[in-house]
């Protein structure tokens, strides 16, 4: 692809959402588009080899990770040459609009997806990971990766999820609507989330199917997105699903990152301290403190130690 050396090291942060798009519709270059969908969603495809990745982001989430100020998959573009469809909404809309259905009605009608040898389809936070789900039963055989998603917002399946009002009105009993029934069609789906973040937890358990993947993962919050990112394992996670041979296993080996993770570390002593469970306090203590010379923890274990010597080591 011609523009795309250049392109891709285009930094686009702080700029308008008019400026913004214009830079994406350069960068696809000439053996790429960009399609706007509506007033409120637009299309960016970039067409390299017979991997293809399809994301769902906000225009407002890219602006904020503060990095390239570009979707996501513009990494694995640079990286391994994939071909790259990002879905954009400029609000939180869950894609629930009839010109993005359309637009996949059009895909599936031209056979676009069957021209890959891998499709994978990925979404982070309730609308995008909603969407990922929801949409990919337009490429039979995907692989599917979704982070904290919804599998419905409908008030007579989710009446007890009150976080978003603002999506009441808007219908998810039509087209692409049920999100755990779209991904029947995946060769494999991944469901990351919280357990302890409960409605989180609640829309998860409605995705439990025979092709889908529950990947609990406690403690790490309601941004799990962002420690992905900053642990360093989504990129490995999304290529190892280019393989199409991505497995739980291979996600909990990366997984491991959470162990020289301080965010993940300081949920999990502030867990164990809410469970009055000194020992278990100190263990954990003595664990980061010898493995990541952590002055905080360092700190709390002389403390620690200080008290058992004393008779006092009670919380």
């Amino acid at each position: 692809m011609q523009d795309s050396p250049n392109g891709f090291e285009t930094p686009m942060l702080g700029l308008e959402t008019p400026e913004w798009l214009a830079k994406l519709e350069e960068i696809a270059g000439e053996d790429g588009y960009y399609q706007p969908l509506g007033p409120r969603h637009h299309a960016v495809m970039v067409e390299e080899k017979p991997i293809l990745l399809v994301t769902f982001e906000s225009i407002d989430t890219i602006q904020a990770r503060g990095d390239t100020g570009q979707p996501l998959g513009f990494e694995l573009v640079r990286e391994f040459g994939w071909s790259h469809l990002c879905l954009l909404c400029e609000e939180d809309t869950w894609f629930r609009d009839p010109h993005v259905y359309a637009y996949f009605d059009r895909m599936i009608d031209d056979g676009f997806f069957e021209d890959f040898q891998q499709v994978v389809f990925y979404g982070a936070g309730p609308g995008c990971a909603y969407a990922a789900a929801a949409f990919s039963v337009s490429a039979p055989g995907a692989t599917v990766i979704t982070v904290q998603p919804q599998a419905t917002l409908a008030p007579r399946l989710a009446g007890w999820d009150k976080r978003f009002a603002q999506m009441r009105r808007v219908s998810f009993v039509d087209r692409y609507g049920y999100a755990p029934d779209m991904i029947d069609a995946a060769d494999r789906a991944f469901v990351i989330y919280d357990p302890r973040q409960e409605k989180d937890a609640i829309h998860a358990a409605l995705f439990a199917r025979d092709n889908v993947s529950l990947l609990p993962m406690p403690l790490m919050g309601n941004d799990i997105e962002a420690a992905l990112l900053k642990m360093q394992i989504l990129f490995p996670l999304l290529a190892k699903a280019g393989t199409g041979n991505l497995t739980a296993a291979d996600f909990y080996r990366l997984a491991r990152a959470r162990r020289t993770y301080l965010p993940y570390l300081d949920a999990r002593l502030r867990f164990i301290e809410s469970q009055k469970r000194p020992f278990l306090k100190a263990l954990l203590c003595a664990n980061v403190a010898r493995r990541l010379k952590a002055p905080r923890y360092m700190r709390k274990l002389d403390l620690l130690e200080k008290a058992a010597r004393q008779g006092k080591l009670a919380s």
